[in-house]
C-alpha cells in the first residue's frame, strides 16, 4: 500500500527559529565586538537563512521519521482488530488528525461491542422464548401419547379425548410455525403485498363479525366510535391489514375486563393518510414494555407462563406488515386505564363519477 504522508511543520520551525535566533545572537554578538558587523552584514544574513533552512530541513526529517516509526506501529497494532475504516487510509503525521482518527475509531468500536452484546442478550432471549413457547405443547402431546401407549389406548372413552388434546397440542405448535415462517418472510422482505383499494370501514366491520363470539364470552363490546355513512378507502394488502385488525382486536379481548369495551375509530391525519385507532379499557400496559412490546414471544408476564394463548408473535407481525405498506404503527397505555394501538394508511381516491 502507498503511503503518503500527511506533515506538520510547526514544530520543525518553531524549533528552527529558536536555534537559528540563538546562533544570529552567539553569531552578532561576536562580529559587533570584533567590530565587523558592519563590513560583513549581507553574509551574516545569509548566514542567517541558510542556518535556519538547514535547521528545519534535518529538524524536520528526523522528527517525521521518528514520529513515523512510531506511529506506524499504532497503525499495525490496529490492523489487528480488522478495522479497515482506520488502516484503509494514509498514514498520517500529524498529531492533531491522528488523535481525532483514534478518538473516531474509539467512539466506532464502543458503538460496536454496545451493539453486539445488546444483539447477544437478544439472540439469548428469543431463544430461550422460543423454547418456552414450543415445550409447553410439545410436552403436552407427549404426555397424551405415552399415557395412551402406557394402556390408556384400550379404553375408547381416554382414548378419544386424550388424542384430541394432542391434536390441540399440535395444532398450536402449527400455529406457532406457521406465524414464524410468516415473520420470517417479512423481516427478509419475501412476502409480497398485494396492494389494492378497499373500504377499511368494511373491512373493520368484517373482522368485528368474525370475533364477535369470543368477544361474547367476556362480554367485550367491539364498537366504532361513531357511526360512518359513507366509505373510507385506503390503499394497502386487505389480507394482511385485515390480519393486522385480527390480531390487535384479539389483544383486547384477550386483556380486556369483563363487560369492557373496544372502540375502533378512523380519522383523517394528514392529506393523504388515516389513522386507525383501536382502543380499550382493559387492563394495559406498564411503561418499561412499551418499548419492546413488538419483539418477538417478549412478555410483559415475565413469570414465564401465559394466562391467554396465542403464539407470541402477533404484535411482531402486526409491526412487520405495517412497516411492510412504509407506514407507522404506534401504542399509548396506562395501567388500569387501557390501551390505545395506532397505526397509519395511505388514502385512496373515491370512485370516478361514471
Amino acid at each position: 500500500m502507498a503511503i503518503q504522508l500527511r506533515k506538520s511543520y510547526r514544530f520543525a520551525f518553531r524549533s528552527s527559529l529558536y536555534i537559528t535566533l540563538a546562533l544570529a545572537t552567539v553569531g552578532f554578538v561576536l562580529l559587533y565586538l570584533q567590530d565587523l558587523l558592519q563590513p560583513y552584514w549581507p553574509w551574516y544574513l545569509g548566514f542567517v537563512l541558510v542556518c535556519f533552512i538547514i535547521c528545519f530541513a534535518i529538524l524536520q526529517k528526523r522528527v517525521e521519521k521518528f514520529i513515523y516509526r512510531r506511529i506506524k506501529q499504532i497503525y499495525d497494532d490496529v490492523s489487528l482488530l480488522e478495522s479497515t475504516s482506520f488502516t484503509s487510509g494514509p498514514i498520517t503525521t500529524d498529531m492533531k488528525t491522528l488523535t481525532s482518527e483514534i478518538e473516531k475509531f474509539a467512539k466506532d468500536k464502543k458503538i460496536e461491542i454496545d451493539t453486539l452484546k445488546i444483539r447477544e442478550e437478544y439472540r439469548k432471549e428469543f431463544l430461550g422464548n422460543v423454547s418456552h413457547e414450543l415445550k409447553t405443547p410439545l410436552f403436552t402431546v407427549q404426555g397424551y401419547i405415552h399415557t395412551l401407549l402406557d394402556g390408556a389406548l384400550e379404553d375408547k372413552k381416554v382414548r378419544k379425548k386424550y388424542l384430541q388434546r394432542a391434536a390441540k397440542g399440535v395444532e398450536r405448535l402449527i400455529y406457532i410455525i406457521k406465524d414464524l415462517d410468516l415473520i420470517s418472510k417479512l423481516e427478509i422482505g419475501e412476502l409480497h403485498l398485494e396492494i389494492e383499494r378497499f373500504d377499511i370501514i368494511e373491512l373493520i366491520q368484517n373482522v368485528f363479525d368474525l370475533l364477535e363470539m369470543k368477544a361474547s364470552k367476556k362480554r367485550i363490546s367491539l364498537v366504532f366510535d361513531m357511526e360512518y355513512d359513507t366509505p373510507i378507502y385506503v390503499k394497502g394488502d386487505m389480507e394482511r391489514i385485515q390480519q393486522v385488525l385480527t390480531n390487535l382486536l384479539v389483544n383486547s379481548i384477550k386483556y380486556g375486563h369483563e363487560d369492557g369495551t373496544t372502540e375502533v375509530s378512523v380519522e383523517n391525519l394528514i392529506k393523504n393518510k388515516v389513522i386507525v385507532r383501536v382502543t380499550d379499557n382493559g387492563e394495559g400496559i406498564e411503561e418499561q414494555h412499551l418499548t419492546r412490546l413488538f419483539e418477538r414471544f417478549y412478555r410483559i408476564d415475565q413469570s414465564g407462563s401465559r394466562r391467554e394463548g396465542g403464539s407470541g408473535l402477533g404484535l411482531a407481525i402486526v409491526k412487520h406488515i405495517i412497516e411492510a405498506h412504509n407506514e407507522k404503527i404506534y401504542v399509548e397505555s396506562v395501567v388500569d386505564v387501557g390501551s390505545e394501538f395506532s397505526f397509519t394508511l395511505e388514502k385512496a381516491e373515491e370512485d370516478p363519477v361514471s
